[in-house]
């Protein structure tokens, strides 16, 4: 990765290895659904990026297939923790933020919000806990969301499947 003047070639930092795989911008298509909506496809592109730090980058956003409106963002960052554990932050302007945990193994990892992990302002959605998975294989990442609230159990919210830009 090139810093912002362009000049400086940046190594990936030792402890984020594990994660290489994550790096690039992936796009593709997203299935949504929950009880309480209505089912959705969506575009979605994601950005894993490095600073050449013990953290990877990571950025979200989605828009609608029909007329290509913005639907949602996060921004955030992952790390490796202790042993072979992903440690992962997001914020979403829909007044949250995410504190996941979870094993990597090989290209895999599913990170899961302790209770009460999910931070939200006052006027933030009444998420109570999510699961994330990842998972590269073929040259396509594959993703799935599973969300709880406080009037819904734990469900899969979205799905998707990316490749590599």
């Amino acid at each position: 990765m090139r810093d912002t003047v362009g000049l400086v070639e940046l190594a990936l930092h030792p402890d984020v290895e594990p994660l290489a795989w994550l790096l690039g911008t992936w796009r593709g298509i997203g299935h949504g659904k929950y009880p309480t909506i209505q089912p959705f496809d969506y575009g979605e592109q994601l950005i894993f990026d490095h600073v050449g730090d013990t953290y990877l980058t990571y950025s979200q956003r989605s828009w609608s297939l029909d007329d290509h409106h913005a639907i949602h963002l996060e921004r955030g960052f992952v790390r490796m923790g202790v042993g072979r554990e992903v440690e992962w932050v997001v914020a979403h302007p829909l007044g949250l933020v995410e504190i996941a945990h979870g094993p990597v193994i090989g290209t895999a990892f599913e990170v899961a919000t302790a209770p009460g992990l999910v931070g939200r302002t006052r006027t933030g959605l009444d998420v109570v806990s999510m699961i994330r998975r990842y998972t590269f294989r073929d040259d396509v990442l594959t993703y799935q969301l599973d969300m709880s609230t406080e009037r819904t159990p734990l469900t899969v919210h979205l799905r998707g499947e990316l490749r590599r830009t």
